[in-house]
């Protein structure tokens, strides 16, 4: 009996678009713990500083059971909306030790961003892509120095002024 071998291609399994994000939410989890651990920072804000103007803040938002609702952002806000600009809304899965950025702006979620009903694909494409942000946002910060050594906590910051429209 002849033996027949399969091509690279068969033998090595194919990952997913799915199964990747899955892997990119356990890898930011494993980075944004390292770096603030925030799962056990109580509600509030905070403030991670190396003295060069640029600093970090890490809003916890709200606290529930098994997930933890955070934003981090510079200390910053854009000069035309007043909102803080690069942001990220990001929620803490403790139990299965994920972090998933649900959106990147104020008012801009994923809606906002690809419509109401677009295909599966385009959604999965879209969290990849916030995903991987993150995760570059979170290895720069550590990079620079930033971490739980650098963090403190903060006032919370001021309710940005509402926008006021011209008058036609």
């Amino acid at each position: 009996m002849q033996q027949q071998t399969l091509p690279i291609a068969a033998r090595i399994p194919r990952i997913g678009r799915f199964s990747w994000l899955m892997g990119l939410y356990a890898e930011n989890h494993a980075r944004l713990t390292r770096l603030f651990a925030p799962a056990g920072l109580a509600r509030g804000s905070y403030i991670s500083s190396l003295g060069d103007g640029l600093d970090v803040r890490l809003d916890v938002l709200e606290r529930h059971a098994y997930t933890v609702e955070l934003r981090l952002t510079y200390d910053m806000c854009d000069p035309v909306t007043g909102e803080p600009d690069p942001s990220a809304y990001l929620r803490l899965y403790n139990d299965a030790r994920q972090v998933e950025t649900t959106h990147c702006y104020v008012g801009r979620r994923w809606q906002d961003t690809i419509g109401m009903y677009p295909p599966p694909a385009e959604v999965v494409g879209h969290r990849l892509r916030m995903n991987t942000f993150l995760g570059k946002w979170l290895e720069y910060l550590a990079e620079q120095g930033h971490g739980v050594a650098t963090l403190s906590a903060a006032p919370p910051r001021p309710e940005a002024p509402a926008v006021k429209l011209a008058e036609g």
